[in-house]
C-alpha cells in the first residue's frame, strides 16, 4: 500500500466541515491539515475544493442474498455495488436461505467478505429459522460475529416472542431490529392501499400494518427499558409516533430509504414492479412526512434496503416479489433531495450515512483525523448523471431511479488505505 494524499478537499464532519487535506499511509490517516507536502507521494487526488470527503459510508440495512439466492445477489457483487455507491462498511439481513441463525452460516458471511474491501456485518435472525416461535441463541450469534438481530422481511407476529427478544437484545447488547407490518392487516397486498391501488384494481397495503406494530414495538422497548430499531420507515403515522416516543425517552431508533422521501405511489401507475418494495410506496403526505423527519432528525440514519431479484422475477407486476436494489443511488439521491433541494448541510452527509449506523450498532467510530481507519468517500456533490440500470454493478439491476438524473457521485472509494472504486470517465 503507497501512500495517498487527498488534498483541498471538502472535509465533512458530523458537526461541520472545512477545507484540507489528508495524507494516508497504509491503513491508516496519517496527517490532515493544509497544504500537505506530496514528497514521497505515489497518488494525489486534488478535489479543487469541490470534491468532499467523508468518513466511509455505511449502510446498516442491506440483503446480499448470500448464501441459496445469489442468482440475484452473491457477497462479491452485493461489495462491488457498495464500493461504486461510496460505502465501505454494510450490515447484511439474515433473510438468506438457509437464513443466518447459527454460528456457522455467521462464518460464512464474514469469510465470503474478507477480500472485497467492504466490511460486511451479519445480522443474524431475531428468531430461530426465521419463524417467530422461539428466540435465536443470541449469545451464539454474538460470539460468532453477529452485529445486530432481525427477522427482516417478516413481523414477529407474538408480541410475547418481540417482549423475549428485546430482553435479549437488552442482556447481550445485540441492536433488535423490527420489520413493523402485521401480515393479517396486509392480507394479501402487493402496494399501498389508496386512490391508486383502486385505479389499478390490486390489493392495497394499508398504513395500519406498519404503524400498529410500529406502537407495539415502542410499548415493548418502553416497558422493557430496551432498545428498538424501526426499519425502513415509511408512514406520516410512524413518524409521529417514533417522534413522540423519542420525546417521551424511550430508546426507539428508526432509519428510511431515499425512495420514501423521493417518490409516491403514483409510480405504480406504470405497473412496473421495479417500484414495489415492502413496505411500499406511500403517498405525498407521508412521503413529506419522512422527509420532514430525516430533516429534523427524528429518523437517525439512512438506508438502502439493497434487497435485490431477477429481472424475470420482476417481469409480472402481480407476481414479482417486493424490493429493489439501491445501493449505487442512494448517495446521490440524498444529495439530490435533500441537501441540493431542501438546503440539508452537506456536513450531515457524514452524520446520517457514516456515523449513525455505526454508534446504533456499537462500531468504533471513523473520523477524518490521524490515526484512524482510512475508511474514506470522495464525492462529487455536483456531478450530474443519469441512472442507466445496465452500468450497475450489483448483479440485478431492479432500481427504482432509472432513468432519473441525480446531482451528485461518489468518485473515489477508499477502504483500508486502498483505493477500491475509481469512477471512470
Amino acid at each position: 500500500m503507497g501512500r495517498i494524499l487527498l488534498k483541498n478537499m471538502i472535509l465533512l464532519h458530523e458537526d461541520g466541515q472545512e477545507t484540507g487535506d489528508i495524507l494516508i499511509e497504509g491503513e491508516k490517516i496519517a496527517k490532515t491539515g493544509t497544504s500537505l507536502s506530496e514528497d514521497g507521494v505515489e497518488t494525489v487526488i486534488d478535489g479543487e475544493g469541490r470534491l468532499a470527503a467523508c468518513p466511509g459510508l455505511f449502510d446498516m440495512h442491506v440483503h446480499f442474498r448470500d448464501p441459496g439466492l445469489t442468482h440475484k445477489e452473491d457477497i462479491n457483487t452485493g461489495a462491488a455495488a457498495a464500493l461504486a455507491g461510496g460505502f465501505t462498511g454494510v450490515a447484511c439481513m439474515p433473510n438468506t436461505n438457509p437464513p443466518i441463525d447459527n454460528a456457522e452460516t455467521i462464518r460464512y458471511v464474514i469469510d465470503k467478505a474478507k477480500d472485497t474491501g467492504v466490511k460486511v456485518y451479519p445480522v443474524a435472525c431475531m428468531t430461530k429459522g426465521m419463524v417467530g416461535a422461539e428466540p435465536s441463541d443470541f449469545m451464539e450469534l454474538k460470539k460468532a460475529g453477529a452485529i445486530a438481530v432481525s427477522d427482516d422481511g417478516k413481523p414477529v407476529k407474538n408480541a410475547e416472542i418481540m417482549r423475549q427478544v428485546l430482553e435479549l437484545s437488552k442482556e447481550t447488547g445485540l441492536l433488535a431490529i423490527s420489520h413493523c407490518e402485521d401480515l393479517d392487516i396486509i392480507n394479501g397486498g402487493i402496494i399501498h392501499k389508496g386512490e391508486i391501488s383502486k385505479r389499478l384494481g390490486v390489493s392495497g397495503m394499508d398504513r395500519a400494518s406498519e404503524d400498529s406494530i410500529t406502537a407495539r414495538e415502542i410499548a415493548l422497548a418502553y416497558c422493557g427499558e430496551a432498545r428498538i430499531h424501526i426499519a425502513h420507515v415509511s408512514t406520516k403515522g410512524s413518524v409521529e409516533l417514533i417522534r413522540d416516543a423519542k420525546r417521551r425517552g424511550v430508546k426507539v431508533t428508526c432509519e428510511t430509504c431515499p425512495h420514501y422521501f423521493y417518490y409516491t405511489d403514483e409510480k405504480l401507475l406504470s405497473r412496473d414492479a421495479d417500484f414495489r418494495m415492502n413496505p411500499p410506496l406511500r403517498e405525498e403526505s407521508d412521503r413529506i412526512a419522512v422527509l420532514d423527519a430525516v430533516l429534523d432528525g427524528t429518523i437517525d440514519c439512512i438506508v438502502t434496503d439493497h434487497a435485490p431479484h431477477a429481472a424475470e422475477e420482476k417481469a409480472d407486476f402481480l407476481k414479482a416479489p417486493n424490493g429493489v436494489v439501491g445501493l449505487e443511488t442512494s448517495l446521490a439521491a440524498v444529495l439530490s433531495k435533500l441537501v441540493h433541494e431542501k438546503g440539508m448541510p452537506l456536513y450531515r452527509i457524514a452524520e446520517i450515512m457514516s456515523a449513525a449506523p455505526r454508534r446504533l450498532l456499537g462500531l468504533s467510530e471513523i473520523r477524518l483525523e490521524a490515526g484512524f481507519p482510512a475508511d474514506i468517500t470522495v464525492f462529487d456533490p455536483f456531478l450530474e448523471w443519469t441512472v442507466e440500470p445496465q452500468k450497475l454493478h450489483s448483479k440485478s439491476k431492479n432500481t427504482v431511479f432509472k432513468g432519473e438524473k441525480l446531482k451528485g457521485r461518489t468518485v473515489y472509494t477508499i477502504s483500508d488505505g486502498i483505493i477500491r472504486y475509481k469512477l471512470e470517465n
